[in-house]
C-alpha cells in the first residue's frame, strides 16, 4: 500500500519513512506542494500525509487543489499549528484528519490504519476471505487454527491479496505495494516473498494465474 508523504523537513520525513516502511507501506516523498501535485497526477495512493508549512504554497491551498481535481484520497494533516481554528479550518478544506506535531507514532500509525479501513470500505482491524484473516494492528497472520509472524514485505502483500479478495495482482502491482521512489526494485522480490508465504501456508492457497498475477485462493 503506497503512502505520498508531503513534508518539506528531511528529519521528519526520514524518521517517518523508515516508520512506515517497517509497517509494511512503500512510501513516496515530495518536499513541496508543486512536487506532490506532479506525483498525485502520475500514480495512486492509499493516503496522503499532508504538513501545511511547504517552501512554495500553503499545505491548506494545495488540499483545496487537490479536491478541486475530484481526488478522492484520504489526507491526513500532520502540523504543529494547534489552535481549534486551525484544525476546523483544515478539515472544511478537505482533510479527514489531523495530527498534531510532535505526535507518538504509535497514534499516527493508529490514524493511519482508520483512514484506510474507511476507504477500503472494511469496519474493523482486520481483513477476512474464508478461513484467512489478517490483524492489521499486530500484523499476524491467522489461518484455521495457526497464527503466523509476516515480514513487512510479507504484510504488505498479504494485504492486498486479502483487501479485494479474489484480485488477480499483476507483478508490476505488487512491486507499487512494496517500493516507494526511493528504492531500488529488487529482482524477483515478488515472487520470493510468495515463496516464502507459500513455505509457511501452503503452496495451494496463494494461486499463480499464468500471464496475469497471484490472488488468494476463495
Amino acid at each position: 500500500m503506497k503512502i505520498l508523504l508531503i513534508e518539506d523537513d528531511p528529519m521528519i520525513s526520514s524518521s517517518l519513512e523508515q516508520l512506515l516502511r517497517q509497517d509494511g507501506y512503500a512510501i513516496n516523498w515530495c518536499r513541496d506542494a508543486a512536487s506532490g501535485q506532479l506525483a498525485l497526477a502520475t500514480e495512486n495512493y492509499a493516503l496522503i500525509l499532508l504538513d501545511l508549512g511547504l517552501p512554495d504554497c500553503s499545505g491548506l491551498d494545495l488540499l483545496r487543489q487537490i479536491r478541486a481535481r475530484k481526488h478522492v484520497v484520504p489526507v491526513l494533516i500532520l502540523t504543529a499549528r494547534d489552535a481549534v481554528e486551525d484544525r476546523v479550518t483544515g478539515l472544511n478544506a478537505g482533510a479527514d484528519d489531523y495530527l498534531i506535531k510532535p505526535f507518538a507514532s504509535a497514534e499516527l500509525e493508529a490514524r493511519i490504519r482508520a483512514l484506510l479501513r474507511r476507504a477500503t470500505g472494511h469496519g474493523n482491524a482486520v481483513l477476512s476471505s474464508g478461513e484467512f484473516s489478517l490483524n492489521t494492528v499486530s500484523k499476524l497472520l491467522h489461518y484455521r487454527e495457526t497464527t503466523f509472524s509476516l515480514s513487512a514485505r510479507e504484510y504488505a502483500l498479504m494485504y492486498a491479496l486479502l483487501e479485494i479478495p479474489g484480485k488477480i495482482w499483476s507483478r508490476a502491482q505488487l512491486e507499487q505495494r512494496l517500493y516507494g521512489w526511493q528504492n531500488e526494485v529488487e529482482s524477483n522480490v515478488v515472487e520470493f516473498h510468495i515463496h516464502q508465504l507459500r513455505k509457511k501456508l501452503g503452496s495451494h492457497l496463494i494461486i499463480n494465474i499464468r500471464g496475469m498475477g497471484y490472488c488468494i485462493k476463495k
